[in-house]
């Protein structure tokens, strides 16, 4: 059964935040003396009201007069102060960029590594630029909190720590008044958070569906130029960046509206201690210098708690990432080594054989679409497997290359059940040819090479000899060495398949798995094809989804499948004599084809 991938993790703010640190241990190396430092940069922030208390108190306002060599002395130790803890608080930045880049780096590498360890089901279930965003744009707000916001946060913390303490050395009855301002925020924060929270969780989904919206219509291009649908595409290209701006504007609103609510307590808090403190002035309670540092201080309290919805802003951004990021990395593997894998002896004439053996199969909250299935492929035997559209050969076909294993029952290549083999020795044994390969963006010679295991340019020239494709591969522009473009768009659908099965030829493999290609091609590439195929699988075992039944003319086996069992096999020759649903299959194709 496949996993599926949860839109975003279950955990709350702090244990999102601990669990995403978890994931990446670099971004806390040396988070000790980054605090110390951080600490430093802190104190430095308070030399601006101490100078001032300072220079008017003791310099200004002396009982003799104004004492300028008091004055300067002050501001000239404060300046040094300052520079210096500038120079601190720039190497804090440096030291918090370095490791979070580090920490940012191993999440990023993690989830794409789960992602690719996941079921091709699991991973068909999901749009590909929502889980495409998930590595990339969700990882990104996670970078820009932790490199800005998380650097805020650190200091802002201690800058409210150092503000109060100094705020009840000049005053404590004024400090009292200050956070008494602040109290109604104790009430408001929580809201706040959770009303945010769940607003920027819904803007990273539409991130998601925006990119897939956008990347299905790049990818797609030229088939909806073909079929004239740029105006479908545009509106649901359209309707996708709506949602997100229109979710993006939401989450703004919330953030807009907290940091108001800042603003206005700042602003109160202030007026109260300009207020309170002249009537402490004029009893004598505190000094003029005093009440003007305590104003500086305000200044400092205040500051962070409107920088609080920034941050906010950003925290919430982040965890909504972060959570996605999560929900990608708790997704169960369904393919997975085993414990103790098995290493069977490789044949010494590269065959296998493989078993199906009481092989049962339902995909995801559907029906059983293989009920028991026995079977036996003796090696060295080239198999076809024939079925009407829907009736389970792809899904045998799937079994066999184990991109996901049987809800009852066993696969078994040379006797050892697929789920006892370490997948890395599987997947060097059993090489899945697909309907249309897959090309990267490079030569035909790098495509061709594309594999676990490194091969030189002369590997490449051997095997394309080998299968009889010299004269192709020769008549190209470059050669080898001929870009194909993306996803191979250079190339004819039936060059692709050359390409493919050249490919497969490099990986030599016990078992070759062939899904059959539909698509016409012209009679030149269809020799090549079958030319190529005859020499790949000469001394393999092979087991071909035939769409076309002249393949499972030449075959030594035909498998017939129908409504998920198998209810004929045998040789074509002897399936006809039989005259059972293979013979009717056969007989309509060949009306069909003439």
């Amino acid at each position: 059964m496949s996993s599926e991938i949860s839109s975003a993790s279950g955990l709350g703010v702090v244990a999102t935040v601990r669990r995403g640190l978890q994931l990446s241990p670099a971004m806390t190396e040396g988070i000790a003396g980054t605090l110390a430092l951080a600490a430093v940069a802190t104190v430095g922030r308070v030399v601006v009201p101490v100078t001032v208390q300072q220079a008017t108190d003791h310099g200004i306002l002396t009982p003799g007069g104004p004492d300028v060599g008091r004055v300067v002395l002050s501001c000239v130790l404060g300046l040094v102060v300052l520079l210096v803890t500038g120079r601190v608080s720039a190497l804090v930045n440096v030291r918090l960029y370095r490791t979070s880049e580090r920490g940012l780096a191993q999440l990023r590498v993690r989830t794409f590594r789960h992602v690719h360890d996941l079921s091709a089901l699991t991973q068909s279930a999901e749009r590909r630029g929502s889980l495409v965003s998930r590595v990339t744009s969700d990882v990104d707000t996670i970078s820009l909190f932790v490199q800005r916001g998380g650097l805020m946060l650190i200091l802002n913390a201690g800058q409210l720590l150092l503000a109060s303490a100094a705020m009840l050395i000049y005053s404590w009855r004024l400090a009292l008044l200050v956070w008494l301002c602040f109290v109604p925020m104790l009430f408001l924060a929580p809201r706040a958070q959770k009303a945010v929270s769940a607003a920027y969780a819904g803007v990273r989904v539409r991130v998601g569906m925006m990119l897939s919206a956008i990347s299905e219509s790049v990818v797609g291009a030229e088939t909806i130029r073909a079929y004239g649908a740029s105006a479908r595409t545009q509106d649901r290209v359209d309707v996708a960046v709506r949602a997100h701006r229109g979710a993006a504007v939401r989450a703004q609103t919330y953030v807009s509206l907290a940091f108001s609510s800042g603003v206005v307590l700042s602003g109160v808090a202030l007026a109260a201690v300009v207020v309170a403190g002249t009537f402490l002035g004029v009893r004598g309670e505190v000094s003029i210098g005093a009440l003007l540092a305590f104003l500086f201080l305000v200044q400092m309290f205040t500051g962070p708690v409107q920088n609080a919805t920034e941050m906010l802003n950003e925290l919430q951004n982040a965890v909504a990432g972060w959570r996605r990021v999560i929900a990608v990395l708790e997704t169960p593997v369904d393919v997975t080594d085993p414990a103790h894998p098995v290493v069977p002896p490789r044949a010494a004439d590269r065959a296998a054989r493989v078993d199906f053996r009481g092989v049962r199969y339902a995909y995801p909250h559907g029906p059983e679409v293989l009920h028991g299935i026995d079977l036996t492929i003796e090696p060295g035997t080239q198999v076809a497997v024939v079925g009407q559209t829907g009736s389970g050969k792809t899904t045998l076909a799937k079994l066999l290359v184990r991109l996901m294993d049987p809800t009852d029952g066993e696969v078994l290549l040379g006797g050892v059940d697929l789920r006892d083999l370490a997948l890395a020795d599987l997947r060097s044994r059993v090489v899945l040819v697909p309907q249309e390969g897959f090309l990267f963006d490079g030569t035909l010679a790098q495509n061709i090479a594309y594999g676990a295991r490194p091969r030189t340019p002369g590997d490449v020239a051997s095997a394309v000899a080998a299968l009889g494709l010299d004269a192709w591969t020769a008549a190209l522009p470059g050669g080898l060495d001929t870009p194909v473009g993306q996803r191979g768009e250079s190339l004819s659908a039936g060059e692709r398949q050359l390409v493919a099965l050249a490919r497969a030829y490099l990986a030599d493999p016990d078992l070759l798995v062939l899904d059959e290609a539909t698509s016409a091609v012209d009679p030149a590439t269809e020799t090549r094809i079958n030319r190529a195929l005859d020499q790949l699988t000469a001394g393999r075992t092979s087991v071909t989804v035939a769409h076309r039944l002249s393949t499972a003319e030449a075959a030594d086996l035909v498998v017939v499948v129908h409504d998920g069992e198998i209810v004929e096999s045998g040789t074509h020759r002897g399936l006809l004599a039989a005259d059972g649903l293979y013979a009717r299959m056969y007989g309509s194709w060949v009306v069909q084809t003439r």
